[in-house]
């Protein structure tokens, strides 16, 4: 079977599984080290009645556990027992729909919880785009239900919320607000005391899915790329989501002590981007770091074709100049090989950092998707990576400090990886700055973890971990 044709070993991992379980002590090859002491806590779509039919990006949420502490690993996986979920098992059938689907669904809809999981002000929350964030318990997993911060909140409340190291600000934004496919978009903050301090509206120059934003020390910056949202296409059962390359990239600016009304919108060429790695500011140019694709995978055309060649996403950086009276932003390629699922030191979020992690493809092999653990330094331009065998597939590198005054990238890199000859999954622990060397511990499970999206630690020590 030839590359074009050979199922890739990120593919089959797809599935849902259909349990949960506590186990451990787990197995554990190497040393662990003995720093870490807290749970890294995974998220991503598991139906609990899978449908063939269904976006991927729909399924129920199903949070994986993996608890550190006195040499020790154990595991513990939940679904996120939305109103959506608790309804499904009443009624023995998937009543997610698809993704593209949301005109008429209940207000008080808590959506998936699929997509992201974040502890803030001493809470943990499974977070998707389309609905408030789903308060859940470290310690367990269970499910404490929808949050509106005491009715400060309202509408979707994105999966990428930014942490300000400095202020201890958890900062957000929401997208299709009020009306769902719609050009509304939200802006707000929660101090590190769990008080909303900001919430405001504004409007995009067009309506599209804006799945990630970026943050620096005085700027909030929204990049709207053209897989737009259209009310009218899904009345026509057409698809709400579509990609129109002639609309280009806009990217929002605000600064983050002015109203919504000082926003300015940048112009640059089409194309698309999930996620960001991370923004700063230096010398009147702001610059982000994204993994840049020329259209978004999944998704189709206005009249339902699938997009093709979408090509892979590839490190990219995006430098806006205010000096210059043209607001067009700049682009350069930072990286040659393509992933997704960017990650870096949070402690310099929003600040100028030198590394960066992401889960790496092999070149020119869609067979091989997810197949390489890839380190940036950008400040020389250096790779460094692990790559996997032909049968495997890793998930999001999340790093992990080794002390909270450890220099940049001084700590570790935790990254579930799915082994498809054994049909089960691994944790494995590297060195962050020595990710070519190998994994440090490997940490076993005796089933697969499916496919997600992202992961956080949560230090033994943080309050959202009792």
């Amino acid at each position: 079977m030839d590359t074009a044709t050979r199922p890739s070993a990120y593919s089959q991992n797809l599935q849902a599984i259909d349990f949960e379980t506590e186990l451990g002590p787990l197995p554990v090859s190497g040393r662990l080290p003995p720093e870490l002491s807290g749970v890294l806590v995974r998220n991503g779509p598991n139906p609990l009645f899978p449908e063939p039919a269904e976006h991927w990006f729909a399924g129920d949420g199903m949070l994986h556990a993996f608890y550190f502490a006195d040499g020790a690993v154990r595991y513990r996986n939940r679904w996120v027992r939305t109103q959506r979920w608790l309804a499904e098992k009443a009624a023995a059938r998937s009543l997610s729909g698809n993704l593209q689907q949301r005109d008429g669904e209940d207000a008080d809809d808590e959506g998936a919880a699929n997509t992201n999981i974040v502890g803030h002000a001493g809470r943990l929350f499974a977070l998707e785009e389309g609905h408030l964030p789903v308060e859940v318990a470290a310690a367990g997993l269970d499910t404490l239900g929808a949050s509106n911060f005491a009715g400060t909140l309202e509408g979707p409340f994105t999966a990428h919320p930014k942490r300000d190291p400095e202020t201890g600000e958890l900062l957000f934004f929401g997208y299709g607000t009020p009306e769902w496919l719609g050009a509304g978009m939200s802006i707000g903050a929660i101090a590190a005391d769990g008080r909303v301090t900001r919430f405001d509206r504004f409007e995009a120059p067009y309506a599209a899915m804006v799945h990630d934003f970026a943050v620096t020390r005085r700027h909030f910056l929204f990049p709207v790329m053209p897989l737009t949202a259209s009310r009218e296409r899904a009345q026509a059962h057409l698809p709400p989501f579509a990609w129109e390359p002639q609309f280009g990239t806009r990217v929002g600016i605000l600064r983050r002590d002015r109203p919504v009304e000082t926003i300015e919108w940048w112009s640059g060429p089409a194309c698309h981007a999930f996620h960001v790695m991370n923004a700063w500011e230096a010398g009147g140019r702001i610059h982000i770091d994204l993994m840049q694709a020329a259209a978004p995978p999944l998704f189709p055309w206005p009249d339902g074709r699938l997009v093709e060649e979408a090509g892979g996403a590839r490190l990219a950086r995006w430098s806006f100049d205010s000096a210059k009276s043209e607001r067009v932003f700049e682009q350069e390629w930072l990286c040659d090989i393509p992933g997704e699922f960017p990650r870096i030191d949070e402690r310099f979020a929003g600040l100028a950092y030198r590394h960066g992690w992401f889960a790496g493809n092999v070149t020119d092999d869609p067979a091989r998707t997810f197949s390489r653990i890839v380190h940036v330094d950008l400040t020389g331009g250096a790779i460094d990576e692990f790559v996997l065998p032909d049968t495997d597939a890793t998930g999001e590198p999340v790093f992990v400090a080794r002390t909270a005054d450890a220099s940049e990238g001084d700590g570790w890199i935790l990254a579930v990886v799915f082994r498809g000859a054994e049909r089960r999954s691994e944790l494995l622990v590297f060195d962050a700055l020595a990710i070519a060397s190998g994994p440090v511990a490997t940490v076993s499970l005796p089933h697969r973890v499916p496919n997600g999206f992202h992961g956080n630690w949560i230090a033994a020590g943080d309050a959202a971990f009792a």
